[in-house]
């Protein structure tokens, strides 16, 4: 992976190579206090070993009963879910995945009304067994499968904690079962049973994927001069702390939409403490120059762009033509043209003083996905480390949970009293 933040130094808002300076005496110790968790398996800093730890072993038996499968049907929320279909948006397979993340009940009936149940394996994903919206989605599903002649426990892998309600319900149906790793938050998960068994149903190498997140890891440093990840999550820090408080994440690969999804939710949940954090905006290049580019360029100078591309791929040319002003398209490619996009919105906001960083990995595979998104992970911890945040927690996601649960009555909590209590201006 290659991270390039020249266009991050003086711009408005923008770091000067001498703070730069500065900030590498502080990443050092940050770097310290990161391996020093690392040694210890410290609840967090544990997601940064996982590519050395994984049991593939483990992952390819626990699905091999379903070698047979059309389709992959993964049922889980946030961490449970998005690193794995980052990884199925990114890769090819024979094998569909479809992921039900939300409980829109319209959403998931024309999931489940469109899979061949007789040939989907269900991956039910929850660390405790008691996520509200995973084990409500996941008892729907598997009516579903009753109501189509499917026996669900031939078609249920289950992936959570040594306790709770899915646990249970695998030892008593002797359901295949992947453990949930002690210490690693679900939006550090991706490199885990959390997010590889989908990539095992679907045919991917996992082998690669752990190879490029070691690589990734070997290249930590106490310096962000010798560290991609750590330049990243040094300049992210740095930019907002001189008022770049959102960071718009723009990769440049259709394949590659769905990793911004997944950095949002490990920027934002990861780094938004005590009023503090960089908010994550989605975007998609070219697309987004087309809508959103017009903000961040012109806009408020409150911004940073990250850009992602793949240096190689698959490339589709364009045919010759004589229509008035596009001959000089012709014999050119899609990818080229890509490519010039990708260049041209860079040096824009750069001549807009407006700060980017260019980030690039060799191909969209296995390797390379690995590579990435350990080194976000990594970035984004070392950004914790230098804002004195509590990285590996969520308490404003708990105060939600606890009270959507007290509203359906599983319980007695004073967050839900808060609903009744809404201000409300209604017009109609």
């Amino acid at each position: 992976m290659y991270v390039d933040i020249g266009n991050a130094v003086e711009a408005t808002p923008g770091v000067s190579r001498d703070s730069l300076e500065r900030l590498d005496d502080h990443v050092a110790a940050a770097h310290e206090r990161i391996e020093a968790g690392r040694r210890e398996n410290e609840h967090g800093y544990a997601a940064l070993n996982l590519p050395e730890r994984v049991d593939t072993n483990a992952i390819h038996r626990a699905v091999e009963p379903f070698e047979d499968c059309e389709a992959f049907l993964n049922v889980g929320i946030g961490g449970s879910a998005l690193g794995a279909a980052t990884l199925s948006a990114a890769l090819d397979s024979d094998v569909d995945a479809y992921y039900l993340d939300n409980v829109d009940p319209v959403h998931t009936s024309a999931v489940l009304d469109s899979l061949p149940l007789e040939n989907t394996v269900m991956n039910v994903v929850s660390r405790s067994g008691t996520t509200a919206e995973t084990l409500s989605t996941f008892l729907v599903a598997r009516e579903a499968m009753d109501a189509a002649g499917v026996d669900w426990t031939e078609r249920t892998l289950v992936t959570t904690g040594e306790e709770g309600n899915l646990r249970r319900l695998a030892d008593t149906h002797d359901l295949p079962s992947l453990p949930v790793p002690d210490g690693v938050p679900g939006r550090f998960s991706v490199l885990s049973t959390v997010g590889l068994a989908a990539a095992a149903v679907q045919g991917h190498d996992l082998e690669a994927l752990l190879s490029g997140g070691a690589a990734a890891s070997e290249s930590l440093s106490g310096s962000l001069f010798d560290s991609p990840a750590y330049a990243y999550g040094a300049v992210s820090y740095a930019l907002a702390e001189r008022g770049a408080l959102t960071n718009a994440m723009m990769p440049y690969a259709e394949s590659l939409e769905y990793f911004a999804e997944w950095f949002a939710q490990l920027w934002a949940e990861s780094l938004g403490k005590d009023g503090l954090g960089q908010t994550p905006a989605r975007a998609l290049g070219a697309t987004d120059q087309h809508s959103q580019l017009q903000l961040y360029r012109a806009g408020p100078h409150d911004k940073m762009v990250t850009l992602v591309r793949p240096r190689e791929y698959d490339d589709l040319g364009i045919p010759e033509t004589d229509l008035d002003g596009l001959s000089y398209l012709g014999g050119s490619s899609l990818g080229e043209l890509l490519d010039a996009e990708f260049e041209a919105t860079e040096a824009s906001l750069a001549a807009a003083n407006v700060p980017n960083v260019r980030i690039e990995i060799d191909h969209v595979d296995e390797y390379a996905l690995g590579e990435l998104l350990y080194s976000m992970e990594a970035a984004c911890v070392l950004y914790g480390e230098l804002a004195g945040v509590s990285t590996f927690t969520q308490p404003a996601v708990e105060w939600g949970k606890r009270a959507a649960r007290g509203l359906l009555g599983g319980g007695d909590f004073e967050e839900a009293a808060a609903v009744e209590n809404k201000r409300s201006i209604e017009i109609d």
